[in-house]
């Protein structure tokens, strides 16, 4: 699987607003607004997974781009 195939997902819905992917985030791709995750600067993220994997509620990931 290619990187460059992914994009970043998320669900508001399990998102409980802990902020850990926010800190991890080497490109400060990501915000929180609303106590929720939002994907604020999707053109920086280098699709390093490190949100997908710090994450304790599986509420954002790198999905396959159809």
């Amino acid at each position: 699987m290619a990187v460059n195939n992914k994009k970043l997902v998320t669900n508001p819905k399990w998102c409980k607003g802990c902020g850990i992917c926010v800190a991890f985030c080497p490109k400060d791709v990501l915000k929180l607004e609303r106590e929720k995750i939002v994907i604020d600067k999707p053109e920086d993220c280098i699709k390093c997974g490190l949100c997908e994997l710090r994450c304790p509620d599986y509420a954002i990931w790198l999905e396959e781009e159809e």
